[in-house]
This record gives C-alpha cells, structure tokens and sequence, in this order.
C-alpha cells in the first residue's frame, strides 16, 4: 500500500511539474506591405506577445519549430527588470 501511494505522489508531483512549464504559442501573421517603404513581408510565424523575452524563438537556447534556427540574442543583456 505504501509503495502505490509513493508512487502515486511522485506521478501528481512529475505531472505538475511538467503541466507548469509555459509554452510559447505560435501566431500566425498575414502578409502585408509596409507603408513606410513599400516592402511587402511575407506571410509568417512569431511567438505570442507577453512581457518575457526568455519564450521568444530568437533567444538564446531556443530554436525555432519552423525554420530550425537557433536562437542568437541574449535575452539577459536587453532584459529590464520591472519594479
């Protein structure tokens, strides 16, 4: 009996460990020309916008899904903390 309720604990607490993480969604952006130059951008993916620049494709330590990029930017050297 012991060891089911162990088990069962290390399960509850695994699952909500895993369930906790966020994941960064994907939006889909429409084409569209920019007025300012006249350039028209081509239809494509980005992450959800929020107020953490960690989840974003192009930092440091993520890859895009869709292109398979490793990301560049360091998200610590642009990051202000918010008092």
């Amino acid at each position: 009996m012991r060891k089911i309720l162990v088990i069962f604990l290390l399960s509850l607490v695994v699952s909500l460990i895993f369930f906790s993480f966020a994941e960064a969604r994907s939006i889909r952006v429409k084409g569209y020309y920019k007025p300012s130059s006249g350039n028209y951008i081509m239809p494509h993916y980005r992450t959800s916008p929020n107020r953490s620049k960690f989840d974003n494709w192009s930092a440091k330590g993520n890859i895009n899904p869709y292109t398979g990029r490793k990301g560049t930017i360091d998200p610590w050297k642009s990051y202000r903390w918010r008092y």
